[in-house]
């Protein structure tokens, strides 16, 4: 999930061994990688691991860029992944010349600075959609059902409080890229979702504790949310049939990494398809490691929602760099949060 939850149930598990041959600082999102597989690499290479969480792309680069040091392994979206490339910040690893890379799917090379990953691993992917109780919004198909439920039932629904996703539905719902460049499409877009912000009772990153507690029946959520709805079957997910984000998150070495020949060591670690597949059973996530999507548990990997049919990827994009059409966004995402 992309916010900094469970950073102590991931802590306690990692354990230090006493006779450490190195330390590795890891930087990810919130709750997006599995203990097991920082306990099993702690336990076989004898390194201490840390690791500290972020809560989205921009709040990760900002801390680097104003100095923060001693971190070794950062986990981008792969536009974030582009831009930090073009910064000079990661360092060129050479993973893809590691034994185990014939594991991972070339489908996930999808960095335009990094085609080759050279530089960093492709780790994880999924779709950012809704979950809702069916039990009080009954079925919903996609983003007209998701707006039209405060209307039609009385009950609340969430946005994340993040500006690209956001965004990226008003671009879907009037008919553009969500990369589009275009003043006038970006302002469609912007125009659509403050069309909507009335029937919105939220920005947040809060909504499983909300739709878990019934103070919400609806929320624009991150596939991994699957994680907290195991037990509950009311609470369904679904890829909006207008259009859904594909987001994938990369393992990148910082060029700063004060450990650099551990972080090789835990990227080459998590080639094995045994040890990405622990991720994909405790995150809900695709998996970009081939083999691995075998070895996960069959309600996962038969989830259409996350193992995507092709029927379903022709209606996905993934985000890229946008360059100097950032500060549109930036823009049209102040409007949005302060339009009363």
């Amino acid at each position: 999930m992309r916010k900094a939850i469970g950073l102590a149930l991931g802590l306690a598990l990692l354990g230090t061994a006493a006779d450490a041959e190195g330390k590795l600082a890891l930087y990810n999102w919130g709750d997006y990688i599995n203990p097991l597989i920082l306990k099993k690499f702690s336990d076989e290479t004898g390194i201490e691991v840390s690791l500290d969480t972020y809560s989205s792309n921009e709040e990760m680069l900002a801390k680097i860029q104003a100095g923060a040091t001693g971190y070794d392994i950062i986990f981008p979206s792969v536009h974030m992944h582009d831009i930090m490339m073009k910064l000079g910040l990661l360092e060129k690893t050479d993973i893809n010349q590691s034994p185990g890379f014939e594991n991972i799917d070339p489908a996930t090379f999808r960095s335009q600075e990094d085609p080759k990953s050279e530089y960093c691993l492709p780790y994880a992917f999924g779709t950012v959609g809704i979950f809702y109780n069916e039990d009080i919004t009954g079925p919903i198909t996609g983003w007209a059902d998701f707006f039209n439920i405060p209307e039609k039932t009385g009950a609340k629904i969430t946005l994340l409080d993040d500006m690209r996703e956001v965004m990226a539905i008003g671009l879907f719902m009037t008919g553009h890229s969500i990369n589009s460049t275009d003043p006038e499409e970006i302002q469609e877009a912007t125009d659509y979702i403050l069309s909507k912000k009335p029937a919105v009772s939220a920005f947040t990153y809060e909504s499983p504790t909300l739709l878990l507690s019934n103070d919400i029946a609806a929320a624009h959520f991150f596939v991994g949310g699957h994680v907290y709805y195991v037990d509950k079957p009311n609470i369904k997910y679904v890829i909006p049939k207008e259009g859904a984000t594909l987001y994938q998150e990369d393992m990148c070495m910082l060029k700063t990494a004060p450990d650099k020949a551990e972080a090789k060591r835990f990227m080459e670690f998590y080639l094995r398809p045994e040890i990405a597949a622990l991720n994909v059973d405790q995150q809900f996530n695709g998996s970009a490691n081939v083999p691995a999507r075998e070895l996960v548990a069959d309600y996962i990997r038969n989830d259409p929602t996350i193992t995507l049919p092709p029927e379903t990827l022709k209606r996905v994009q993934t985000f890229v760099d946008l360059g100097k059409a950032l500060k549109l966004y930036d823009r049209a995402w102040n409007t949005i949060r302060t339009a009363q």
